[in-house]
């Protein structure tokens, strides 16, 4: 599984209609995604799946009035049950074969993290249905996985939750080392990192995309919660504190950078999975979720620092999170093999 931040051939999105995820607070939503897309088509492919020729159409219309790069743009007719394609989409494997690069999908079990929300049996073969389409070859591990879970550093190094993958949810009747055996034989890689729990208000038990994310091979982004009296804070200091003693996959020890946190985003009372650590690297730019806080701009200074050869464009994502999930939750990437 290559890195993020290596070449991408395309990004894919699922386009947003269930109206259950975002409840009372759907219609701003759209502009979020048009927003997305019109950044994100300046520097590559983006193929959005959508429900049908209706569907289509509607998004046809929103970004052409939104000026929208549209010849980098495909509609592809695939239905969802909802828009979480990090999580429902394929991920993407390549490997060097003789003077060229060859493409393949690994499609796991998608079970709505958990059976928390249903139906999911659209989102279950949306890989199929992409591998189908790219006529590239599909590996099946039978088992429970999202795309948000796990986040790898391109040379053999994967990290992730205890919180997530040992969840009796997803697949009880594996060991921690059955699973390792199953991360290390279809993601290639040769070691797996393990932190604690995720942030409070995600319901998906615990993705790292929340909370630690590769920035190139040796270094990491951790978000940290300033205040001590925040629900976050030990948890977050603890996931700190793992990362501080782990080495990659030769060894070496790993640069650790503090990530902050947003101030505290809630709905109805509930707090909300907000986290700057969920954003998105494609060709040439860096989509970072920001929510009209003080600690947006220092997170943007923070990835722009990091990336310094990207373009890093904050997204309003107050509304999105609203759903549970924020920019890398809703993005996957297509590896580049040419």
């Amino acid at each position: 599984m290559p890195a993020e931040w290596e070449p991408h051939a395309a990004t894919w999105l699922a386009w947003p209609h269930n109206l259950n995820t975002w409840p009372g607070k759907f219609a701003p939503v759209p502009a979020i995604y048009v927003a997305m897309v019109r950044a994100l088509a300046l520097h590559e492919q983006v193929n959005i799946c959508v429900n049908d020729v209706d569907m289509a159409e509607q998004v046809r219309h929103l970004l052409t009035a939104a000026g929208v790069n549209l010849p980098r743009v495909s509609l592809v007719q695939i239905p969802t049950n909802d828009t979480w394609a990090r999580d429902h989409g394929p991920i993407f494997l390549t490997r060097q074969h003789g003077d060229h690069k060859e493409l393949a999908i690994t499609d796991w079990i998608f079970n709505s993290w958990g059976q928390k929300y249903g139906p999911w049996d659209l989102d279950d073969v949306v890989p199929q249905q992409i591998a189908a389409r790219l006529q590239v070859p599909m590996f099946t591990p039978g088992i429970v996985m999202e795309g948000g879970s796990i986040d790898v550093n391109g040379q053999g190094t994967l990290l992730t939750t205890e919180a997530c993958l040992l969840n009796p949810n997803r697949n009880p009747s594996l060991t921690k080392s059955e699973i390792e055996t199953y991360v290390r034989e279809y993601f290639g890689v040769q070691k797996i990192l393990w932190l604690g729990d995720g942030i409070v208000g995600d319901d998906t038990d615990g993705h790292i995309d929340d909370l630690a994310r590769f920035v190139d091979p040796t270094t990491v982004v951790c978000v940290v919660e300033d205040d001590p009296a925040d629900v976050n804070y030990a948890l977050l200091q603890d996931n700190w504190q793992r990362l501080q003693g782990l080495t990659d996959q030769h060894g070496r020890q790993l640069r650790i950078v503090a990530l902050p946190m947003p101030s505290p985003v809630e709905y109805d009372g509930n707090r909300l999975p907000a986290s700057y650590a969920n954003f998105y690297l494609a060709n040439q730019l860096v989509l970072v979720p920001t929510y009209n806080c003080r600690n947006d701009q220092r997170a943007l200074a923070i990835l722009q620092d990091l990336f310094p050869s990207r373009q890093v464009v904050g997204i309003p994502c107050t509304d999105l999170v609203w759903g549970l999930g924020a920019i890398h939750c809703i993005t996957q990437q297509q590896p580049a093999i040419t």
